[in-house]
C-alpha cells in the first residue's frame, strides 16, 4: 500500500512539475519570437531607410544628367548655328559669282570678308586643329591677295572649307594634335565627337578634355578621377576599334 501511495505521489509531483515547465518553455519561445521580430522590424526599418537614400541619390543623379544633358543640347545648337551662318555667307558668295560680268577685282574684298569671319570662327570655335584649318585659310587670302588664283577659283576653294567645317561637325575619329597643358606645348591624342565633345591622352597616360572657361573660350584639362580616366580610355579603345556608335558615360565638359 505505501508502494501505491508513493506511486501516486511520484505521478502528481512529475505532472505539478511539467504543468510549472510548460509555460516557462512557451514564455521563453515568445520571448524569443519578440525579439526575432524585434530584430527583423529594425533591419526592415534600415533597408528601408537605405531605400529611400537610394531613391534620392537616384533622383539627383537623374536630374544632374537631365541638365548635363541640356547643356550638351544647347553647345552643339550653338555650333550648328555657327556652321549654318558660314554657310549662309559662303552662299550669298557664290550668288555673287554667278551674277553676270562680275570682275574679279570686285569679287576679291567680299571674298576675303567672307574668309575673315571664316577664319574668326575657327580661331574661337571647337579647339581641333586649329592652327592647320587657320593655316589653309591664310594660305587662301594670301593667293587672293596677291592675285596669284582666279576669284571665282577662290570661291570653290572657300566652299571647300566650308563643306570640310560642316563634315567635321558630323565625324567622330581619333587623331593627333599638339595642345597647351599645364602650360606646356605636347603631341597627344585628341578623340573627336562632332565638334562639341574632344576628349585626349597624353603618352605619359594622362586624360583629358577640353573645356570651355566663364569667358567663352576653350582650355584643355586633365582629369583627376580614375573613374573618369578610364572612360575616357574605354571611348579611346572603342573608337579604335572602329566602334563608333553606343553607350558610353564621359565626363561633361560644361559641367560647372
Amino acid at each position: 500500500m505505501q508502494k501505491s501511495i508513493s506511486k501516486k505521489l511520484m505521478v502528481k509531483i512529475g505532472v505539478s512539475l511539467l504543468c510549472s515547465f510548460v509555460p516557462m518553455v512557451m514564455a521563453s519561445n515568445v520571448e524569443n519570437l519578440a525579439k526575432s521580430l524585434a530584430k527583423i522590424r529594425g533591419e526592415v526599418e534600415t533597408l528601408q531607410s537605405q531605400l529611400d537614400i537610394e531613391k534620392e541619390k537616384h533622383g539627383s543623379k537623374m536630374a544632374a544628367l537631365n541638365s548635363q544633358l541640356a547643356d550638351l543640347s544647347v553647345e552643339e545648337r550653338r555650333q550648328k548655328l555657327s556652321i549654318e551662318k558660314l554657310q549662309h555667307s559662303i552662299g550669298k558668295l557664290s550668288e555673287n559669282t554667278q551674277k553676270a560680268e562680275e570682275s574679279g577685282e570686285t569679287l576679291k574684298p567680299i571674298l576675303l570678308a567672307a574668309l575673315g569671319d571664316y577664319k574668326r570662327h575657327v580661331e574661337s570655335g571647337f579647339p581641333f586643329k586649329i592652327e592647320d584649318r587657320v593655316r589653309a585659310i591664310t594660305d587662301l587670302e594670301r593667293n587672293i591677295a596677291n592675285r596669284l588664283i582666279d576669284p571665282n577659283k577662290a570661291v570653290n576653294q572657300a566652299w571647300s572649307l566650308i563643306e570640310d567645317e560642316v563634315r567635321l561637325s558630323k565625324e567622330n575619329g581619333i587623331y593627333q594634335q599638339t595642345i597647351a597643358l599645364n602650360g606646356e606645348r605636347m603631341l597627344v591624342d585628341i578623340a573627336k565627337l562632332g565638334t562639341v565633345l574632344l576628349y585626349f591622352q597624353t603618352k605619359d597616360n594622362q586624360a583629358g578634355m577640353a573645356k570651355r572657361n566663364p569667358e567663352g573660350a576653350w582650355r584643355f584639362e586633365t582629369v583627376e578621377s580614375t573613374d573618369e580616366a578610364e572612360r575616357i580610355k574605354i571611348l579611346f579603345d572603342s573608337l579604335k576599334k572602329q566602334i563608333r556608335q553606343g553607350y558610353f558615360e564621359l565626363p561633361n565638359p560644361l559641367r560647372k
